[in-house]
């Protein structure tokens, strides 16, 4: 390990290096590069609130110096896979920014004690700024930067928090350049960017090795069970497994029993080395394990993790180059496993780029801490201007809607709406559909979400590259059965005039239904007609279950959303000794999972219409759900759904009641299963339905 001083220099040079949060999951972009400065006989200190084996497990060095302080908090975590986005901020607020004067203070006088030579951040903003007021140059290494994962949860937070967004913004910007990793995001504060390959720990032991410790035969499938050193929590059993596998799990607890096919790796073990003798790993997308996953060509099932930014653009990255497979946290969480691992397993991963980036970077930062000016003579005004762009997006999102965004930049977002200042465009005849019953009453939003629906639907069995294609048009193009009957239904927000939330008391209220509306396409199968989507076609074959109706539901514009764009269930999971399931049971069944809780909007209220009104369903649905109602701005994005669904619901003849009994119902859904309100009247509902519109049919329900 100690290497040999290079001859430019007389004495080792000195390097601090800042690494953000508890270090688990940003260990793998920082060791691989310490361990190489440390190889040309360099001295490192490395500021982490990590335990020391995520370090001392590659690097062992009298010239590593490792000092236990937590500058920054990153994103804080409910779970393995659930970010809190308030706690976040507040935590940053607390640990960052209250103590920010102290923080510089020690950080100037530290720097200067061990007379470093360059400060290297790992995405600490603070080290950045106190390597400025030191006089020492920096340089940051990483893929993403905290301003653009913050900027995601100011929305939730509130506008207080957005100078936090900025002080980061602000504190990056004393950085001299940014060191790039692949699979980056978008990050405008840098001054200038170098990108080098994928930063890889390197292996140990040989497959062989490996599995011979473990007691794995090499005939046995081996997956790697990684969620970044966090506890999950989650029971394991032995039938999550399918036979002839075995599944090594980091980070468990020592007083969890694991079945006989699971074995618990010590906390201290080198996962590099496990994950190269795995045939695939199963985990959430971190940099480390979507660098290693890569690296070593191992397929990886991930369970999608709610508002952390960074997953998106590692995600289409492994995908792109065919090593991932999305598992949905339901099957993870009921161990249905099986169809997810097989198909992992067929994948081949094809990434063929370089993977010394370790070695690059630290070359780089040997000769910036030499004087050399990495500085780029290429302008980078387009790309930093394409990244503010971006940023200023996500800043100026409220409740996931957009506010002051320019034209060009709606029109991108709602190209599947068809929001368009050339309305009459949509106002022809849709061609590829032939209307049975209704009129779209000339309504340009109705008229481009037919169109759209068209669009999908001539494209569902394109034999093309998909591997631009936005996953939930994917999704949406399997959905129906084209040649058969889709009822669609358009239902739109509505403004308080007066009253507000009164109305449940009684209270004479004013509402009227606004421009902005909800659409929603259904259609109903038997079961045995209905197409299934691949996990849910597996899980039913592998349960050996009789034929049985289930529920599909895509949302489109969900990417942008953070929410997942697809839901699907057996309907039977509504029943229990077929009466319908308990409200409260409902409530639990939707928040097992964060990203797919918004479909209790739309299934939810299949309980309440099973409890309230003995309606049965006994069909297969499919339901496309295209919403231009902005939500949480108090204009009832959610009943506009709500009643979508349910004008669909009559339309397609399976219960026969009229539209005020369903309406009166509808609260009952959001009340009781999503617990949003402590209590809620029918207002909503009602003027989405029934308000006084230019249109509308004799019974009061919207035309179309």
């Amino acid at each position: 390990m100690e290497g040999i001083v290079s001859s430019k220099q007389q004495q080792p040079l000195v390097f601090a290096y800042y690494v953000t949060g508890h270090g688990f999951g940003h260990a793998t972009r920082v060791v691989e590069v310490v361990r190489h400065l440390i190889l040309e006989g360099h001295i490192v200190h490395v500021v982490t609130a990590a335990p020391d084996f995520v370090y001392t497990s590659a690097i062992q060095s009298p010239r590593l110096f490792l000092r236990k302080e937590l500058l920054d908090c990153g994103a804080v975590q409910c779970d393995a896979l659930t970010v809190d986005r308030i706690a976040s901020l507040e935590k940053y607020s607390e640990t960052a920014v209250i103590p920010r004067e102290t923080i510089l203070a020690t950080e100037v006088k530290w720097l200067q004690s061990i007379k470093a030579d360059l400060v290297v951040s790992d995405v600490v903003p603070v080290a950045c700024r106190a390597a400025a007021d030191a006089g020492i140059r920096s340089v940051c290494c990483t893929n993403f930067s905290w301003d653009f994962i913050y900027a995601e949860y100011v929305v939730d937070a509130g506008s207080q928090h957005r100078s936090i967004v900025l002080q980061i913004a602000e504190d990056y910007s004393h950085c001299e350049f940014l060191i790039r990793l692949p699979g980056y995001c978008p990050m405008p504060a840098f001054r200038d960017v170098l990108d080098i390959p994928l930063v890889v720990r390197g292996l140990h032991k040989s497959r062989a090795e490996v599995r011979k410790e473990l007691g794995v035969e090499e005939d046995v499938k081996l997956v790697i069970f990684n969620f970044g050193g966090q506890p999950a929590g989650w029971k394991l059993q032995e039938e999550f497994l399918p036979p002839g596998w075995k599944c090594v799990v980091c980070g468990g607890s020592d007083k969890e029993e694991y079945p006989p096919n699971f074995i618990k790796l010590p906390k201290d073990a080198y996962t590099p080395d496990v994950i190269a003798a795995s045939d695939c790993m199963l985990g959430k997308i971190g940099y480390g394990t979507f660098s290693e996953a890569m690296a070593y060509k191992l397929p990886f099932v991930f369970v999608r993790r709610d508002y952390f930014n960074e997953e998106l653009f590692l995600r289409n990255m492994l995908e792109h180059y065919h090593g991932g497979v999305e598992m949905i946290r339901r099957d993870l969480l009921t161990g249905c496993w099986q169809p997810y691992l097989e198909r992992a397993i067929r994948l081949k991963p094809c990434y063929d780029g370089g993977v010394n980036g370790g070695e690059v970077a630290a070359r780089i930062l040997q000769d910036t801490a030499l004087g050399k000016n990495h500085a780029s003579d290429k302008p980078c005004g387009a790309r930093r201007l394409r990244d503010a762009i971006v940023l200023g997006y996500q800043l100026q999102r409220v409740n996931n809607r957009i506010i002051g965004i320019p034209d060009w930049y709606n029109l991108e977002e709602n190209k599947l709406v068809g929001r368009s200042s050339e309305g009459s465009q949509f106002l022809r005849e849709v061609e590829d559909f032939e209307i049975l019953h209704g009129d779209p009453q000339g309504l340009p939003d109705t008229m481009a979400f037919l169109k759209s629906l068209a669009d999908i639907g001539a494209g569902h069995d394109s034999k093309k590259d998909t591997d631009d294609e936005v996953r939930e048009d994917l999704a949406a193009a399997g959905l129906f059965n084209w040649e058969e009957e889709i009822f669609v239904a358009r239902a739109p927000g509505r403004l308080d005039v007066l009253g507000g939330i009164a109305d449940y008391s009684g209270s004479l209220v004013l509402q009227m239904p606004i421009r902005e509306a909800c659409h929603v396409a259904v259609q109903k199968n038997h079961p045995s007609k209905q197409k299934l989507w691949k996990h849910a076609q597996a899980r039913h074959h592998a349960d050996h279950e009789k034929l049985a109706p289930i529920l599909e539901i895509v949302s489109l514009g969900s990417e942008l959303n953070n929410r997942g764009p697809t839901f699907d269930m057996d309907l039977s999971d509504f029943k229990d000794d077929e009466k319908p399931i308990s409200y409260e049971a409902a409530r639990k069944y939707f928040a097992k999972d964060p990203s797919q809780k918004w479909a209790a909007y739309v299934a939810g209220t299949i309980v309440v219409l099973m409890t309230e009104l003995g309606v049965c369903f006994e069909n297969s649905i499919s339901i496309l759900v295209s919403s231009g109602v902005p939500e949480g701005k108090g204009v009832s994005s959610s009943a506009a759904l709500e009643v979508c669904h349910h004008v669909c619901y009559c339309c397609c003849s399976w219960f026969k009641h009229s539209p005020r009994e369903i309406l009166l119902c509808l609260p009952k859904g959001k009340w009781r299963i999503m617990l949003l309100e402590p209590r809620v009247g029918v207002m909503d509902q009602m003027t989405s339905a029934c308000g006084g519109s230019k249109q509308t049919s004799s019974d009061g329900m919207p035309a179309c």
